[in-house]
């Protein structure tokens, strides 16, 4: 098998390199940065790739626009960028099929960044089109993909591109795949695995991988709620994947085969969303028919972080409570209390609902890792590579990079 080249693996100097980043950040209603926490993690392949005298066109998609919707322009994240390296101009491209883009990348100067406007504002980008990567390649002379967070989406941008340019993987995609294949290949037991979030069926093939490698598999969130119905108890209004208890049912069975224990709530938080009613516990057994678990109780806190405590290696991803209300938070802080107290474990978390129920929280450099992708991280956990991954070692065969 092709191994993927990484830019600090060979001398790339004086190119005109596509960089592929992952700059989908979070703006407010006024269209301002939120978080640029996405946009720091890129910082060390940017600047390393600028040491050494190369021009950057930078490629980023930002939200699911529908056409060119202005609030999904990337003109606020060109701006931000000025300010996160301030030698350099960040330049926006506005449309680099049009003459006065092209122009703009032809006549790129040495202290300028060009940035495309949203990738996504192109029918061709999702579509996976050949032409339209085609066309991308022909802005640049080198690729970099440095955009793990989208690694796993089957886009021209990501996949297509190494079709045809020499292509490398940049620092940040570098530092999540060494770390997620460690969590695959030399985890130190106990191994611990905290999964939340609403669904089971989108994290049916993660919790099966990770019930042959880990030890304990903690659930919260609406997905604990589908594997306390497979036990046979119901849950008044909670959130349920009715279609998923079947599967739930052969997942505990398989993790009982494999030494591993699923542990789930034993008490909830209940309320109810519509009317703002909540707050008051109940055991799993005895949740009321007008009410919604809405988070983990005190007993099942407490065994959570007794499981956390001893574990060396903890995977986390998604919240174990609805903490976009206040009354269902205390599950989801006491975790992550529980997570960044055990100094002794490498710890990582991941997921865009997980990274945003604790932006706020301090000691965030606790956790080990905080992987910049939710769907890429669970997807490389549960096959060992993605998309992107795999166009990289095509283009190393494809092109003779050796």
């Amino acid at each position: 098998m092709n191994e993927i080249k990484y830019i600090d693996e060979e001398i790339i100097k004086n190119k005109k390199i596509l960089l592929r980043v992952d700059f989908n950040v979070t703006l407010s209603d006024k269209l301002t940065i939120i978080d640029d926490a996405r946009m720091r993690q890129t910082l060390p392949t940017i600047e390393y790739l600028l040491k050494n005298k190369n021009k950057l066109i930078i490629i980023s998609h930002l939200g699911r626009p529908k056409g060119r919707e202005k609030k999904f322009s990337l003109k606020a994240v060109a701006a931000h960028l000025h300010t996160l390296l301030p030698d350099y101009k960040a330049v926006l491209v506005d449309d680099f099929q049009s003459d006065d883009g092209w122009n703009q990348i032809i006549n790129q100067k040495e202290n300028e960044i060009l940035m495309l406007e949203n990738i996504r504002y192109y029918s061709g980008e999702k579509e996976n089109s050949i032409e339209f990567a085609k066309r991308l390649s022909f802005l640049g002379q080198i690729f970099v993909n440095d955009a793990f967070g989208v690694s796993h989406r089957k886009d021209a941008s990501i996949v297509s591109i190494p079709k045809f340019l020499p292509s490398y993987g940049g620092l940040l995609l570098k530092k999540e795949t060494e770390i997620l294949s460690h969590l695959l290949n030399g985890a130190k037991k106990p191994f611990v695995v905290i999964l939340g979030g609403a669904k089971v069926s989108t994290k049916i093939g993660l919790i099966k991988k990770m019930a042959e490698i880990a030890n304990y598999i903690l659930l919260g969130g609406g997905m604990a709620n589908t594997f306390i119905k497979a036990m046979g108890l119901e849950l008044g209004k909670s959130l349920v994947e009715n279609d998923e208890v079947e599967n739930a049912r052969n997942i505990m069975s398989f993790a009982k085969k494999n030494g591993a224990k699923i542990i789930m709530p034993k008490d909830v938080v209940v309320g109810d969303l519509k009317s703002g009613r909540g707050g008051e516990i109940f055991d799993i057994d005895k949740i009321p028919k007008d009410s919604q678990a809405l988070d983990i109780g005190p007993k099942t806190r407490e065994e959570f972080i007794e499981i956390i405590e001893k574990a060396n290696t903890i995977v986390w991803n998604g919240p174990v409570g609805y903490t976009e209300d206040k009354k269902y938070r205390a599950g989801n802080n006491a975790i992550y209390n529980a997570v960044i107290k055990n100094s002794d474990a490498c710890s990582v978390a991941g997921g865009g609902d997980t990274l945003a129920s604790i932006a706020n929280e301090e000691n965030l450099k606790k956790i080990s890792h905080i992987s910049s992708g939710g769907g890429a991280m669970l997807e490389f956990i549960e096959n060992g590579t993605l998309p992107g991954i795999e166009a990289l070692r095509q283009s190393n065969s494809s092109l003779g990079h050796k």
